[in-house]
């Protein structure tokens, strides 16, 4: 290939992509439903409490809508549950990865594994992890999901956002979060989180959009 051949080349395509990244906007993708009509029961489920986020720490979060609260079901059994959706449009910002936030809150991370929770017609990719801080230890079950797939790591959710806002020029995606309080019986606050899921988790597609 003849070096002005090549140069010429070379130019074009440096021309392409400046073209594409000047008129390329991604579209702000709204839930399927406000998450504040997120059902308070079901099951043996309730919810006991609700907690709002400071103007401070909303500035930080920016998702388009959240919700975190608190259930407890007919045992006595508490935990707390939080769905952070990002639409992508303007304004909007990434998901804060926990393995960042929580130990800049002073957690500090004890265990962290990846895998499956199969719920028999679908198997969720998710993240199980132990944090303790002083002498709280905390049981998080976790995952991402993007255009209704499930990922448990964050280079993944990377790629999902690229590739969805090359394709579809969306970078939506949600934060889903069960976190369970424990002394000694971890696996009991494992099943527990996790019988909340499968419980919980049709309600969930009901709301984040495909």
């Amino acid at each position: 290939m003849k070096p002005a051949l090549k140069f010429t080349i070379i130019y074009l395509l440096f021309g392409l992509v400046a073209l594409y990244l000047n008129t390329h906007a991604d579209i702000s993708v709204p839930s399927n439903r406000p998450l504040a009509e997120f059902p308070r029961t079901r099951a043996d489920w309730r919810m006991t409490g609700q907690s709002e986020f400071s103007t401070g720490v909303l500035d930080v979060l920016k998702a388009a809508d959240y919700m975190s609260r608190q259930y407890t079901d007919t045992s006595g059994s508490k935990l707390s549950f939080y769905l952070g959706y990002h639409s992508g449009g303007k304004g909007t910002g990434g998901i804060h990865s926990p393995k960042h936030c929580l130990p800049g809150s002073g957690w500090f991370e004890v265990s962290t594994k990846r895998g499956v929770l199969d719920l028999g017609k679908e198997q969720l990719q998710v993240v199980r992890a132990v944090y303790q801080k002083g002498e709280q230890k905390e049981l998080y079950l976790y995952w991402f999901q993007v255009k209704g797939k499930t990922l448990s790591d964050e280079y993944s959710l990377k790629l999902a956002e690229i590739t969805n806002s090359f394709l579809y020029r969306r970078r939506d995606a949600a934060f889903i979060r069960i976190s369970v309080p424990f002394e000694t019986d971890e696996a009991k606050a494992l099943a527990q989180s996790e019988r909340f899921v499968r419980e919980f988790y049709p309600v969930i597609q009901e709301f984040l959009p495909n």
